[in-house]
């Protein structure tokens, strides 16, 4: 007995979903898909910079040359505790025909700026230290999560006008959207090794002036697809 009650509840059950499911795709419906993008200047820079001992006669030591590197960055209003850290420090051996063993150091740093203008005056600053070891990392768009939610937005609003355009001519309505899959791709919060280019070193009167520095621009896209019901 009980097991004749469980068999019937079950299919009462089964029945039940059927007819839900079955209700559903019998309403009218349409489905649109939209795709939104754009493009935006990368506004956190970040430079890899590394100091070397030099093998010479006269070499300057690395905290001398860190000294001095901190005080230039200091002067173009880099916040140090902010914006520079140290990655790594080590050692190097060389062999002299002496046989005698030295120790080389060397350090290397991470420098965060926010604009191409300000990486450029940073570089030239570092030129003129003799410290040519650097590179540009990585770049970053600060605001990529506010962004992604409003090309969405965008894009929903898009699918809505497409919907609209589609069955106007045929005398019906767009009702409530029943479904909406957004198709977004994931996009990293950095952009390894971008893309940039520096123009030409201008001179005033002997004085060297920053580096013009125009970065690869990110792309960010977004792409929905949405059911509307339809009504007369």
């Amino acid at each position: 007995m009980k097991k004749a009650i469980i068999f019937i509840a079950t299919a009462l059950f089964t029945t039940t979903m059927f007819a839900q499911s079955k209700n559903f795709l019998d309403i009218p419906y349409l489905e649109t898909h939209a795709q939104v993008d754009t493009m935006v200047t990368p506004d956190k820079i970040y430079l890899n910079i590394i100091i070397q001992e030099k093998d010479t006669k006269g070499r300057v030591s690395i905290e001398e040359q860190e000294n001095q590197m901190a005080q230039r960055l200091k002067a173009l209003g880099i916040d140090l505790e902010e914006q520079l850290v140290i990655k790594d420090a080590s050692s190097n051996f060389k062999k002299y025909f002496l046989r005698q063993q030295e120790v080389l150091k060397s350090k290397q740093y991470a420098l965060l700026v926010y604009s191409g203008k300000e990486l450029g005056d940073v570089m030239l600053a570092l030129e003129q230290l003799d410290i040519a070891n650097t590179r540009i990392e990585k770049t970053e768009y600060s605001k990529m999560d506010e962004l992604e939610l409003e090309l969405k937005s965008k894009a929903v609003k898009k699918a809505m006008q497409k919907a609209d355009a589609l069955t106007k001519p045929l005398g019906q309505k767009v009702g409530m959207a029943i479904h909406i899959a957004d198709n977004s791709q994931y996009y990293p919060r950095y952009n390894q090794a971008p893309m940039m280019e520096m123009k030409a070193v201008s001179a005033d009167m002997g004085q060297a002036q920053p580096l013009d520095i125009d970065f690869e621009k990110i792309k960010v896209e977004t792409t929905v697809n949405v059911k509307f019901a339809l009504s007369n």
